[in-house]
């Protein structure tokens, strides 16, 4: 029952990513295997010193990656909380908060674009309502990358709120009962005791919004139609890849860069997972 699961894991995520690595140390346009050529660590050095884009993608990954952490994760958390009272009608509020994260990234897109829209869209129709002067949010560099972080948070918020509502589950609720007959208000019973208990989940979602961060990618391109100088790692590894001038070796050093990145916070989970396991 292992067998099939693990060959699929070997040639459909170990197999590529160790033929990154590899790639990543070569000089090649995708056209010929005999015309790869080894370059070492040239690439990492070149994308380090002299590859303009690099910084101010990594920099707009950074921002991302901090937007997540302080603003739609924090938000997934009240509304797990809120919605942990069973209050009326919870069911169909998780469905609705949900939603964005069932829905194809496609339809998300849409959806946004019609929002960010210069022309008829929902917010520059609104400002036009009240007598100021329409934004161009996908369009100007100065709000562009905030205008998709809006749009990235609808779908992260549902998918943070789940994974905070199936940890509020699983707490204890004669921890709470105990807090109560000490006299703890539902303020420090949530900051010192039920947020405590959420260790393990604060973990799993840490990981997850590290690598969410890192491989912005889909949402991105649909909504700006293309990247339209917003740099990410991930939209350097395409354009380095798959444009017009293809070049497998930068373009697979970016993506090792993403994923020894990806790999710190893994271990970190791992050893975690594994410290609290009992002996």
């Amino acid at each position: 029952m292992l067998g099939i699961p693990t060959l699929l894991n070997i040639l459909f995520v170990w197999l590529p990513a160790f033929t990154s690595v590899g790639l990543s140390l070569t000089s090649w346009d995708g056209i010929g295997l005999d015309q790869i050529k080894w370059v070492g660590l040239r690439n990492y050095q070149e994308i380090f010193t002299i590859y303009p884009p690099f910084w101010p993608a990594l920099e707009h990954n950074v921002i991302w990656l901090l937007f997540f952490v302080l603003i739609p994760t924090p938000f997934g958390l009240f509304l797990a909380v809120l919605l942990d009272r069973q209050i009326k009608g919870s069911r169909i509020y998780q469905g609705a908060i949900y939603l964005p994260v069932v829905l194809s990234l496609a339809i998300v897109g849409f959806i946004w674009q019609l929002v960010y829209s210069n022309d008829q869209g929902l917010i520059n129709e609104l400002l036009k309502d009240v007598g100021l002067n329409p934004v161009n949010w996908l369009g100007d560099s100065h709000v562009n990358l905030w205008a998709v972080l809006v749009a990235a948070s609808w779908r992260h918020v549902g998918y943070m709120m789940i994974l905070y509502l199936a940890g509020l589950k699983g707490v204890d609720p004669s921890l709470k009962e105990a807090a109560a007959i000490d006299g703890a208000s539902e303020r420090q019973t949530f900051f010192r005791v039920v947020f405590p208990s959420l260790r393990p989940v604060n973990i799993v979602v840490i990981v997850i919004t590290v690598i969410e961060s890192l491989r912005a990618f889909d949402l991105v391109y649909i909504i700006n139609g293309g990247f339209n100088g917003l740099e990410l790692l991930s939209a350097l590894v395409t354009q380095n890849i798959i444009g017009e001038a293809s070049r497998i070796g930068y373009g697979s050093a970016i993506a090792v860069i993403m994923m020894l990145i990806s790999t710190v916070f893994i271990i970190i989970y791992i050893t975690r997972i594994f410290k609290e396991e009992p002996q």
